[in-house]
């Protein structure tokens, strides 16, 4: 790997990093409003809703231009949305804007790589991408817990206004978000010295409806590929799962382990420990036309989840998170890379990575209202908890077995 490929993981990172501090810093501005709890699910919804009004067109917009410069102009909407948020526009309102940018940003950062790097490298550098995003994830947990928590923010908040000066910045959430700024303009930086790649499978067309009808015929070719199929089915599950399990374990760590907000943010980062030991396990152990044969672990992963409903230890749980999140890595990275390789082949990068958004963010939408409903129902967390675990296992395991039928059909 060469130096272009480290400053676009370098972007990633900070990018990544950014967005998941501000999630929680968003939940932290609900809570000072009052808002209810169904509120929270219904944040991220706002976020992933951009996923899949613009997928017909983010993916020609990612494949129209060299994809630093996507990645830049993507990230400078998520650096409205903090600012929007600062100015005192609904949370649900602003953290969508900042969906808006990931929207744009999320085709770029993975098809660059399979314009970037050679096939064979596909599996390794989607280990060091997820790994990172990983990473990433794991200490944005701990920096939005550390932001939103008084021991750190209530000191800085009493030397923050500069004299004479009002800032404006006058709560823990607020102050986190400015902080967050900062992070997002380092990440900036970073896209600015992205290496320029030829520009693979150019759109033709800019013209809208000719944009959906071709993203129509993108859906419908990698759906129909067999390959496709079932790493597009596996992704999409992964993603409206993981969405969905960062809430239940915030709420379950405030009901079970009795924790405040700030600690509950930073358990979730165990989870994201876990998808990077499985994605170097992955990366190490799985190669990219040996990949479907890791389905089985995602039926393990949803009867882990039933195993939280037993735990009431910190110690225990932080265990079961990392074993949890290691098989969702496991799982992730091979399907990830195949789905990319066939992506690129079938309709080209932007495009199947816009197709694999779409699919992804309608379930992680559909997942995130479930929960809402249940919530608004004043369901119990172990109640939420078993109907969220039996339902992964069980999508797994018709997943594994429709294509164990499709093999012995031997159209695999």
């Amino acid at each position: 790997m060469n130096r272009g490929f480290y400053i676009i993981l370098a972007a990633q990172f900070f990018s990544a990093l950014a967005d998941n501090a501000l999630l929680f810093a968003a939940i932290a501005l609900l809570h000072e409003v009052h808002a209810p709890a169904w509120h929270t699910p219904i944040l991220q919804a706002a976020f992933v809703f951009s996923y899949i009004v613009l997928a017909p067109f983010v993916g020609a917009f990612a494949d129209s231009l060299p994809k630093g410069r996507v990645m830049f102009i993507s990230n400078s909407i998520k650096l409205s949305g903090c600012i929007a948020m600062l100015l005192g526009v609904n949370p649900l309102l602003a953290y969508g804007l900042a969906g808006l940018g990931a929207a744009a940003y999320s085709p770029a950062k993975y098809g660059i790589l399979t314009e970037y790097l050679p096939p064979g490298k596909l599996v390794l550098a989607n280990s060091w991408m997820e790994g990172l995003t990983v990473a990433a994830i794991v200490l944005g947990a701990v920096l939005g817990g550390i932001l939103i928590g008084p021991n750190f923010s209530g000191q800085l908040l009493r030397w923050w206004d500069v004299p004479f000066i009002d800032t404006g910045i006058d709560s823990i959430p607020e102050l986190a978000i400015s902080i967050i700024t900062i992070v997002y303009l380092i990440a900036a930086l970073f896209n600015l010295y992205i290496p320029r790649v030829p520009i693979e499978h150019k759109p033709l067309h800019h013209n809208p409806w000719f944009l959906i009808s071709e993203f129509a015929h993108c859906f419908k070719l990698l759906w129909k590929d067999p390959l496709g199929q079932v790493s597009l089915s596996v992704t999409t599950l992964f993603w409206g799962a993981g969405a969905t399990l960062r809430l239940i374990v915030l709420a379950w760590a405030a009901t079970v382990l009795h924790y405040d907000m700030g600690e509950a943010a930073k358990l979730t980062a165990w989870v994201a420990i876990g998808i990077a030991i499985g994605s170097v396990l992955a990366a190490k152990f799985v190669r990219l036309e040996n990949s479907v044969k890791v389905l089985p672990t995602g039926i393990a992963m949803g009867l882990m989840v039933l195993a939280m409903l037993l735990v009431t230890n910190p110690i225990v749980a932080i265990a079961l998170l990392i074993i949890i999140g290691a098989m969702g890595g496991y799982l992730l990275v091979p399907m990830n890379a195949l789905l990319q390789h066939r992506g690129h082949l079938l309709m080209g990068a932007g495009r199947s990575i816009a197709v694999q958004n779409f699919n992804e963010n309608i379930s992680i939408f559909a997942m995130l209202a479930l929960l809402s409903l249940m919530q608004k129902m004043e369901l119990t967390i172990q109640t939420i908890t078993l109907i969220f675990g039996l339902l992964l296992s069980s999508i797994m395991m018709m997943l594994y077995r429709k294509h164990g039928h499709d093999q012995d059909k031997g159209q695999m």
